[in-house]
């Protein structure tokens, strides 16, 4: 079955993962989600993310996000929201970068200095396609 859209996908799974407690989500990897899986490590909403591949030759694999809960069962990620779709882009400048939820959350931008957070475009002034935000 085809997929129109692999990155909602992943940030759906990933959502339905912390909201059912679970302390792992495997996806289907793509150098976008590692991407974003990276930035979501930095950002300390996950503890660690690994891709696991049956050789070095092989395309396909899985890559497995280990969530990250304060307390017993608080998860760090609220929530996650796809903001530019296939159907609809969302671009935005460099002095007009999104701040989500006042700067507790992130926003995930596309740009032509590669894949970056919110605030990492902000220092680097640059802007770019905002691909999804994470609270």
């Amino acid at each position: 079955m085809m997929m129109t859209d692999p990155i909602a996908d992943f940030l759906t799974r990933v959502r339905n993962a912390s909201k059912a407690k679970q302390r792992k989500v495997d996806v289907r990897p793509s150098q976008l989600k590692l991407a974003i899986a990276d930035l979501m490590k930095k950002g300390g909403f996950i503890k660690n993310y690994k891709l696991y591949r049956e050789s070095d030759t092989d395309t396909a694999g899985i890559l497995r996000l280990y969530l990250k809960y304060v307390g017993k069962n608080q998860p760090m990620i609220h929530g996650v929201r796809r903001v530019s779709r296939p159907s609809r882009r969302v671009y935005t400048r460099a002095d007009k970068t999104p701040k989500v939820m006042g700067g507790i959350g992130m926003a995930v931008l596309s740009t032509s200095k590669g894949v970056m957070s919110d605030e990492m475009a902000r220092e680097n002034r640059v802007g770019g396609e905002v691909i999804c935000t994470i609270w």
